[in-house]
């Protein structure tokens, strides 16, 4: 069996990789990136293939089996093309199978809106496609709210407009072990999952981050047109305005439902006591 993971040279792509590496052997693994230097590190044989570019995807795909998709960066109307461009790349190769990373959030109403839109869309051309298929809804990652650890950290405080909204977040290797698993076992065909864990507030991850980091932390509540204009001044119109739609999503319950990833990962996902107190002893060694 031959996997190709798509922008493998990313965060996700990679783990991913890596993940189905540990399952099928390097041989049976192939990265897909845009650029191909950036992934060379992976250990497997790397291909060239950009969303923009149906006729290296195709030649890319040649002699696989499997593809895993993970979701594309650009514009919701633009993205959408894309991955079109990559069912029906793998289509042409000779693909039987295709795995995709697709996302939770809210379907109107939000800013994060017309990315979960684009991404309902092809999920819809995936089933219509003809291939087999599994589908991924991925909650939210948690770890940029790690790496945001210094600037919680100066301030003393999370401020968002999330309130007591229940958030199913997940990390990148929880994804990626259950990615590997959806690409190579055949029960998961026809399956749409819900992938994350533990469902928290945000004044629980407050205190997860307090304890881990040392930092006395608070959650303080900010309007959502407030926290928008916030996010905008600092980030631009179209990441602010993304940013915002996702805590607004986050208080409208938009992240709040029964997780999948047992089924789709064959165990529980990491609880966040333990991912945060592997954090805490990383930071004191």
């Amino acid at each position: 069996m031959k996997i190709a993971v798509t922008a493998a040279s990313g965060k996700l792509g990679s783990a991913i990789v890596k993940a189905t590496s540990e399952l099928l052997g390097s041989e049976g693994v192939i990265a897909v990136a845009r650029s191909t230097e950036k992934a060379r590190g992976l250990g497997v044989e790397v291909r060239a293939g950009s969303y923009d570019d149906r006729a290296a995807l195709e030649r890319a795909f040649q002699g696989i089996d499997a593809v895993l998709l993970v979701s594309g960066m650009d514009a919701p109307d633009k993205r959408v093309v894309q991955h079109r461009n990559v069912i029906d790349a793998a289509k042409s190769a000779g693909v039987q199978k295709m795995v995709y990373t697709s996302v939770q959030g809210p379907l109107a109403d939000s800013a994060f809106s017309p990315i979960v839109q684009s991404n309902r869309q092809t999920e819809e051309d995936l089933k219509a496609s003809g291939l087999d298929w599994t589908i991924g809804r991925n909650g939210i990652y948690i770890e940029p709210d790690v790496e945001y650890i210094d600037q919680y950290a100066s301030s003393g405080e999370i401020v968002n407009c999330a309130g007591d909204g229940l958030c199913g977040y997940t990390t990148r290797p929880e994804l990626a072990h259950a990615y590997a698993r959806m690409l190579t076992q055949p029960q998961h065909s026809g399956q749409t999952y819900k992938l994350h864990g533990e469902r928290i507030t945000q004044a629980t991850l407050a205190q997860h981050l307090s304890d881990a980091f040392g930092v006395p932390l608070r959650y303080r509540e900010m309007d959502v047109e407030a926290y928008r204009a916030d996010r905008i001044a600092e980030l631009g119109e179209f990441i602010g305005n993304v940013v915002a739609g996702i805590y607004e999503g986050i208080r409208d319950g938009a992240y709040d439902a029964p997780s999948d990833f047992k089924a789709a990962a064959g165990r529980d996902h990491q609880c966040w006591s333990d991912y945060f107190a592997v954090l805490k002893r990383g930071r004191a060694s």
